[in-house]
């Protein structure tokens, strides 16, 4: 508790707060995620028959028209 009452009462700088706070919000949210939030590569959809899985089609495993 005292390193937490150290840290709270220490003057810092607006850059060596930023820098801190950025690195809690990628331990928090993990480094690959905030990457592909990043560089857009998290959602992209593959047009595979893998990602038609169960439940992907109707029954018989043709698209209805």
């Amino acid at each position: 508790m005292r390193h937490l009452e150290e840290a709270m009462n220490r003057e810092v700088t607006r850059k060596e707060f930023l820098t801190t706070l950025g690195f809690g919000v990628a331990s928090i949210l993990g480094f690959s995620g905030i990457m592909k939030f990043i560089f857009g590569r998290g959602n992209q959809q593959q047009g595979t028959r893998s990602s038609l899985g169960y439940g992907g089609g109707t029954y018989g495993g043709r698209k209805a028209s």
